[in-house]
């Protein structure tokens, strides 16, 4: 049964309204536009209850504590407070800040006692440990005002990484900020890391040739210094306390990579794994067909050795002598005797062409030609034809259309 079944449960808007996210009214205008979530789920009805210690909730994304005993304090400390809460040497310590609180506080990480800035006080050991944990990479950036004029190589080998004697360690971020007023001989770098070694900037600064004068925290994680001076402290905002319950959240869920298990070798066969992608590559289906056929091919070949191959040796070779070559004598060709060739005498070859001259200079005449001259020269012959009676009459001179197209011999 769940706590919205529950009827000692209390409602979803009274608790966020006690829990100082708004007014109920506002608060039912979130769950209406779906704003809100419990356990990861949407909350959509106005009247669900829910239990304040163990479920979850969350605005636009950002999670609310509900629990009011938890306390998140944020303290600029100043320089010669040693971070912790009681110190053997007699030191000033973080008690100063804390004995005035209901709740005991502790710090989340440690700042030495030469650097100042933000240090978060709170009674939540589960948020204490992912912020302060390098594992989830919460990040703090530092101002460090050092010893020399600090070039543009310097800031690429911090970036780079410097090797210190506990081993190599790079600066997620660096950047030259200039140089302080009053100091011709000083720097001022902004370095951004996740390490958390101890005293971690001072030496990578003393590895790179420029020793840190000052040190300040300026950023951790979501959270900003700001304008909180020296010394003084307070409580962090709605929105500063959702984004490091996120984080907190995010750490805490993070799923742990198992180990793969390790395959046994049974005494049977074993079926072989199928290709994937990665195993066939980018070569293509037509090229591994091609090559798997030309290897299955060449060794289904019966391999010859040479010991199994005949020697062709000079004396099998079939000798071919050069009186054995076929020779095409001139007795063999067939003579033609100048008697039987007939003679052609000059007198025959000039009268041919002679009569051949005479021929191709004559004008040739077309048959239309021939016919218009033969008729012309031929005067039309006076037939007669018989009448119906018998009596012969005289041709009228008209001749059918056959007979004009019949042809006279020549004369």
């Amino acid at each position: 049964m769940s706590a919205a079944d529950l009827p000692e449960g209390e409602r979803l808007q009274k608790v966020l309204a006690a829990a100082g996210v708004a007014s109920r009214r506002v608060v039912e205008e979130m769950i209406v536009a779906r704003r809100i979530r419990v356990n990861g789920e949407v909350a959509s009805e106005l009247g669900r209850r829910i239990d304040p210690e163990n479920d979850r909730i969350e605005v636009d994304g950002v999670a609310v504590q509900l629990d009011t005993s938890r306390r998140y304090v944020m303290l600029n400390k100043p320089v010669g407070v040693v971070s912790s809460l009681s110190d053997e040497n007699g030191r000033p310590d973080l008690r100063t800040y804390t004995q005035n609180f209901e709740e005991r506080l502790f710090n989340v990480g440690r700042l030495d006692s030469e650097t100042s800035g933000l240090l978060v006080l709170t009674n939540d050991g589960e948020l204490a440990h992912v912020l302060a944990h390098p594992s989830f990479g919460v990040t703090k950036t530092y101002i460090a005002k050092v010893h020399g004029q600090v070039l543009p190589q310097t800031i690429a080998a911090l970036t780079a990484g410097v090797e210190l004697e506990d081993g190599t360690v790079a600066a997620d971020k660096a950047r030259l900020l200039g140089r302080p007023e009053g100091r011709s001989n000083a720097s001022l770098v902004e370095i951004t890391l996740h390490s958390g070694r101890n005293r971690v900037v001072r030496r990578m600064m003393a590895a790179v040739g420029h020793p840190v004068l000052e040190l300040v925290r300026r950023q951790f994680g979501p959270l900003h210094l700001g304008s909180l001076r020296s010394g003084d402290l307070r409580d962090l905002t709605r929105d500063e306390l959702g984004a490091l319950l996120t984080i907190s959240r995010q750490g805490g869920e993070a799923p742990v990579e198992k180990p793969e298990p390790t395959r046994q070798a049974s005494a049977g066969a074993r079926r072989p794994r199928p290709q994937t992608a990665d195993d066939r590559g980018t070569e293509g289906r037509g090229e591994r067909r091609t090559e798997e056929r030309s290897v299955r091919r060449s060794e289904e070949r019966p391999v010859r050795r040479s010991e199994e191959r005949p020697e062709r040796r000079s004396e099998d070779r079939p000798v071919r002598r050069s009186n054995e070559r076929p020779e095409r004598r001139s007795d063999d060709r067939p003579v033609r005797r100048s008697e039987e060739r007939p003679e052609r005498r000059a007198d025959d070859r000039g009268d041919r062409r002679s009569d051949e001259r005479r021929r191709d200079e004559r004008p040739r005449e077309r048959p239309s030609d021939a016919l218009r001259a033969d008729d012309r020269a031929t005067p039309p012959q006076d037939r007669r034809r018989p009448s119906a009676n018998g009596a012969e009459r005289p041709d009228s001179g008209v001749r059918r259309s056959g007979q004009d197209k019949r042809r006279r011999p020549d004369r």
